[in-house]
């Protein structure tokens, strides 16, 4: 921003994007007409970096540390981000999985400032004007949900817009995207959550879910508008109930640049494991049959991309789909059952019905337990015995989230298996001894995924983004796992490599735009040099 067009007084010290707090120079003081609005005291922004931690770890709660990163967050953008990527690992679990979920349920009680964007059935014939509103013209990257499948904890309705503020956050964090261009969306049709409905602090509007064609008018409308509005912006879908997700992202990805990442993104980083997980044991995707524990979003997903993974191997798509097998709540999937969902028919199988998962897994001898249930403790000491029974090197990832709703912790999964099993989860969980070993567990976070495409979309600017994106994203990231991460079993690099990580998985996403024919620029003379000019920087610039 031009420094004759920049807000005076209050009004920069109000503006998070602008403000600078106590670190303010003399001379923007008395440019920006700041005197005697601000302490006479000038502090660096590495001083007041020591002053958010300060306070930070003075908290006596994980919620109410989020709290104060929100209100940082509404305060002074800058600071807020780089507290944030300087100190990834202690930041992560306070601004997103497992502390956001606690968030979104109470989001009424501790709403302070609105940040997004929502859109209400009420708006119908009118989201493009409601996109409008929003202060910053130049959006590339939107989050959008509708709240039906918040995490593992159900309809928290207008509440979950704790989700896209979330990840929009480490877009900017994991990934270096412009906050600038980066908008929360939640669309509010309503909920089915009792507590919420009979709540005066709700924020949403207090009425059962819009379904059917009124539902699907508002989301064409929006997925339209947005076109129009912010033209070749990337659309993240973001926590919709399976009756909607697999539906919605098929009859929109060809259409616009979208995906949905609890089925794309949870896919690609659940695939990276196993790859990395696969150098540990010794063995090869080809040699493997997974069997998953739970058939919604993120199961199919996973699944469909292995079958990919498989057929880029040289399998065909039914030798592929013979090595996924799947337990739902009625038991093992197979072709008898005539109870089946669309989404889950590809991988139902000619086999005896099996309703109990201990015999599931005498019976199949899967080399890998991949738990998407959303059901605490279902990867039980009895299971976790039997596939250690069964493989000297079982693989164990437990990848529902937040951390209440895991199959189970990194310390039974080690336990169990006497330190046998490769373990990686959804929410992260400490390292844990056993039998004189450190386990460092992996953490499965989509936010190794989805910040490098995004940064690899916005690079070559793609049209679309297909299962081909991630699975080279995939195998971006599996690469970027080292020898000594395997060592502690890690399957993932370490957080504090994740910019550095999401660079390289934007370059691979960005070269293959090229490759395919769907980036809309040129391919630059250096794409490296290019991905690194848009990445932000959260540091302070002299206005005067």
């Amino acid at each position: 921003m031009k420094k004759e067009t920049l807000p005076r007084g209050v009004e920069i010290l109000h503006d998070p994007c602008l403000n600078k707090g106590t670190a303010f120079t003399e001379r923007e003081r008395d440019t920006l007409g700041l005197r005697g609005l601000l302490p006479p005291r000038i502090h660096t922004q590495d001083e007041q970096v020591d002053r958010v931690l300060a306070n930070i770890r003075k908290k006596p709660t994980d919620i109410e540390r989020y709290i104060f990163l929100i209100a940082l967050q509404d305060r002074n953008e800058t600071l807020f981000y780089r507290v944030v990527t300087e100190h990834i690992e202690e930041m992560m679990p306070l601004i997103y999985t497992p502390t956001v979920g606690q968030a979104c349920q109470e989001y009424g009680h501790i709403f302070r400032r609105p940040r997004g964007l929502f859109i209400s059935v009420a708006d119908r014939g009118h989201v493009a004007e409601v996109l409008r509103n929003w202060p910053h013209p130049g959006v590339r990257v939107i989050v959008v949900t509708d709240g039906e499948r918040i995490l593992g904890l159900g309809d928290l309705g207008a509440a979950g817009m704790g989700i896209p503020v979330g990840k929009l956050s480490l877009y900017t964090a994991c990934g270096g995207i412009d906050p600038a261009v980066c908008l929360p969306v939640t669309i509010d049709v309503g909920t089915e959550n009792e507590a919420f409905l009979g709540d005066p602090l709700y924020i949403g509007l207090r009425q059962r879910r819009t379904r059917g064609p009124a539902y699907d008018e508002l989301i064409e409308e929006f997925f339209t508008a947005a076109e129009e509005v912010f033209p070749g912006a990337l659309i993240q879908l973001e926590d919709f109930a399976n009756r909607n997700a697999f539906r919605l992202l098929a009859k929109y990805r060809d259409r616009v640049c979208c995906f949905d990442d609890d089925i794309q993104g949870t896919a690609a980083v659940a695939l990276a494991g196993l790859w990395s997980a696969l150098r540990i044991t010794g063995r090869t995707l080809r040699d493997q049959r997974i069997l998953f524990f739970g058939t919604g979003e993120a199961g199919i997903g996973i699944g469909d991309l292995v079958v990919a993974a498989l057929m880029d191997e040289g399998f065909t798509e039914s030798e592929a789909h013979a090595r996924c097998w799947f337990l739902d709540s009625k038991g093992l999937v197979v072709k008898s059952r005539s109870d089946l969902a669309r989404h889950k028919v590809a991988f139902a199988h000619d086999h005896p019905p099996v309703a109990n998962p201990l015999a599931a897994i005498e019976a199949l001898r899967p080399a890998a337990l991949i738990g998407v249930s959303g059901h605490a403790g279902s990867f039980s000491k009895e299971i976790v015995e039997a596939i250690t029974r069964i493989n000297e090197r079982p693989i164990i990832f437990a990848l529902s989230n937040p951390t209440a709703m895991a199959e189970c912790t990194a310390e039974e999964a080690y336990a169990w298996s006497d330190g046998r099993c490769v373990f990686a989860s959804g929410s992260p969980f400490a390292p844990v001894t056993f039998g004189g070993k450190i386990f460092v567990p992996g953490q499965g976070n989509n936010a190794y995924i989805f910040p490098g495409v995004g940064l690899g979309v916005l690079a070559s600017s793609s049209r679309l983004v297909t299962d081909e994106t991630f699975l080279t994203a995939a195998r971006a990231l599996a690469g970027e796992v080292a020898e000594s991460d395997l060592a502690t079993g890690r399957v993932y690099p370490p957080l504090n490599r994740i910019r550095e990580v999401s660079a390289k998985i934007a370059f691979a996403v960005a070269d293959l735009a090229h490759r395919r024919g769907l980036a809309t620029e040129p391919m630059p003379p250096d794409l490296a040099e290019r991905i690194q000019q848009l990445i932000y920087q959260p540091h302070y610039v002299e206005y005067a």
